[in-house]
């Protein structure tokens, strides 16, 4: 079974050539690095990703940020965990599909992995309707592909629970199958949405620090406490969980912006970061 995509030629170009120009577009955006990735030598390890997913035209000079600094970095699996925003499916989604189509080809999924994630993970399915509609998950892999091509492997996880439990029995069971792995783990958000520009600044600062700080239970009370309306902070704290257990050192801030300033000036803008966590 092969998952086709769900929102090529909305959230990103739907065709190969105009979609390899478009993430070109976002890597040389004002907001973006500046210039195309290529490997650099670089001491550590990158064990996570923070990154956005709304519209190319939006939130992709953001991601590219973080795809800049992972080009140094050649995975043999990419775990991505996005939010539930359709509300289908399992409270924990492990895709079942053999492989994720794009307009830049098939990214395979690692089924073994993934089977291993379900039997350690006593919340995650393996359920397919969970990722029929969903985007979070899906506008990751492009920027995957043009790096990459198809030399990695994928599990995807949507997640409709986002709680401190269900992010802890996620982030600890990631660390287990993924010991001793050439792996990283994206997690997929967007942060305040739909707010004044500075309001949505001032809010996201104080989560950005907690990510930074690498403290996941510090995150989700910060989200509540602060009414942040950031839509993935279940699946950032189980990323933090995970890499924390898996030797994590230090979260770095690459890039904060919002629609404000990529997409021009609008009364109420969303959120958008890319952050690293390396060992």
């Amino acid at each position: 079974m092969i998952r086709s995509p769900a929102v090529a030629g909305t959230f990103y170009e739907g065709e190969r050539d105009s979609l390899l120009s478009q993430i070109e577009w976002c890597y040389t955006h004002p907001h973006g690095p500046g210039k195309l990735p290529s490997p650099q030598k670089k001491e550590g390890k990158i064990l996570g990703l923070v990154s956005p997913h709304a519209g190319y035209m939006y939130s992709g000079p953001v991601a590219a940020h973080g795809y800049y600094f992972l080009a140094s970095f050649q995975p043999e699996t990419v775990v991505i965990l996005g939010p539930n925003h359709t509300g289908m499916g399992s409270g924990v989604s492990l895709s079942p599909h053999r492989a994720w189509r794009t307009p830049l080809g098939e990214v395979e999924v690692d089924r073994t992995l993934s089977r291993s994630l379900a039997e350690e993970c006593g919340m995650a399915d393996l359920d397919e309707l969970a990722h029929r509609y969903e985007h979070s998950i899906e506008v990751q892999l492009p920027f995957l592909q043009h790096l990459f091509g198809s030399s990695f492997k994928l599990v995807a996880i949507c997640m409709m629970f986002q709680d401190e439990k269900t992010s802890e029995e996620v982030g600890g069971a990631l660390a287990k199958v993924l010991k001793n792995k050439k792996a990283v783990i994206i997690a997929s958000t967007d942060f305040t949405h739909y707010e004044p520009q500075e309001r949505a600044r001032k809010k996201d600062e104080k989560a950005l620090k907690r990510i930074v700080a690498l403290d996941w239970k510090g995150l989700l009370r910060t989200v509540e406490e602060e009414d942040i309306s950031m839509c993935g902070y279940g699946p950032v704290a189980a990323m933090l969980r995970a890499c924390l257990e898996l030797g994590a050192k230090e979260g770095k801030l690459l890039k904060y912006a919002t629609s404000g300033d990529t997409a021009g000036p609008m009364l109420e803008v969303v959120g958008y970061g890319s952050l690293a966590v390396t060992g």
